[in-house]
């Protein structure tokens, strides 16, 4: 196992014991210095599950909680749950099972009144939501966003963060904006998927050389990802499990020290009040 002399921190991927590699791929994360792992749910819908009501999603959550439970062990440092409702689940409601945006909406919210259960009871770090990435009506589009609302109205009330998956942009300074008219701070909305700026929330960077550098250069809290998908059927899909804690070797080397000890010590702390080095046991 590689000791890269820092906490290493995947900031959000997914593990799927059943369909994918599971720990499997923890192994490797840690073979390479990896230490610890945000663990988002995946979509409902992988996993089998056509929701009719808030609690249908609990076996959803329930697995991704088992399997931080397991992926514990070989982590030197340790796992969390992010859990919630997928944004592109609106789309499966609207367009395949009748429902119209508001009943979708209702029915989103209820997923994340769930998942919130789960962070009430320290079982989970964080929520996920989010708006759809690709083209959709107005309608659709004003569900979404009053979905990703009440995400906001839970985590200020839970005092966690909330993690989003949105379009590509640089600028979400108006969803951050509501983030904050519900007593939720800016920075404790995360963009998942985002690049090396982002005005608004805190940016989770894809760990492509490129954007960690515009965001080394920037100086601003950031963290750093891979959406790891842990599919068989889409093996190329996104970036692998050992990507993170090679891209921190390589920043490293290229002496950006102090943008390490940002994403993976510094903005932890502030975004989620995790302490990386505090959970190192070995």
């Amino acid at each position: 196992m590689e000791d890269l002399g820092t906490p290493v921190l995947d900031n959000h991927l997914h593990l799927d014991p059943e369909h994918g590699r599971g720990i499997d791929a923890v192994d490797d994360f840690v073979r390479l210095g990896g230490t610890h792992l945000l663990v988002v749910n995946k979509p409902s819908w992988l996993l089998g599950v056509e929701p009719d009501s808030g609690a249908d999603f609990r076996p959803v959550f329930e697995t991704t909680c088992e399997v931080v439970s397991e992926a514990n062990g070989p982590l030197p440092g340790r796992a969390w749950p992010v859990l919630g409702v997928h944004p592109g689940l609106v789309s499966r409601l609207v367009d395949d099972r009748g429902f119209s945006p508001a009943e979708a909406s209702e029915l989103m919210k209820a997923g994340l009144d769930c998942a919130a259960e789960f962070v009430r009871g320290d079982d989970a770090l964080a929520l996920k939501s989010g708006r759809p990435h690709y083209e959709v009506t107005d309608a659709v589009w004003d569900a979404s966003n009053d979905v990703m609302k009440h995400a906001f109205e839970l985590g200020a009330e839970l005092d966690c963060a909330v993690q989003l998956h949105t379009e590509a942009t640089d600028d979400l300074r108006e969803v951050a904006k509501w983030a904050e008219d519900r007593g939720l701070p800016a920075h404790r909305v995360v963009k998942h998927y985002a690049g090396g700026t982002l005005a608004g929330p805190t940016p989770s960077v894809m760990s492509e050389k490129d954007w960690l550098l515009t965001a080394a250069d920037a100086g601003e809290p950031f963290l750093m990802e891979t959406d790891f998908v842990d599919d068989p059927d889409r093996p190329g899909a996104v970036l692998g499990p050992k990507t993170v804690p090679r891209r921190v070797r390589w920043l490293l080397d290229e002496g950006r020290d102090d943008a390490v000890e940002r994403a993976h010590v510094d903005t932890p702390e502030r975004v989620y009040g995790i302490d990386t080095r505090a959970t190192l046991s070995r």
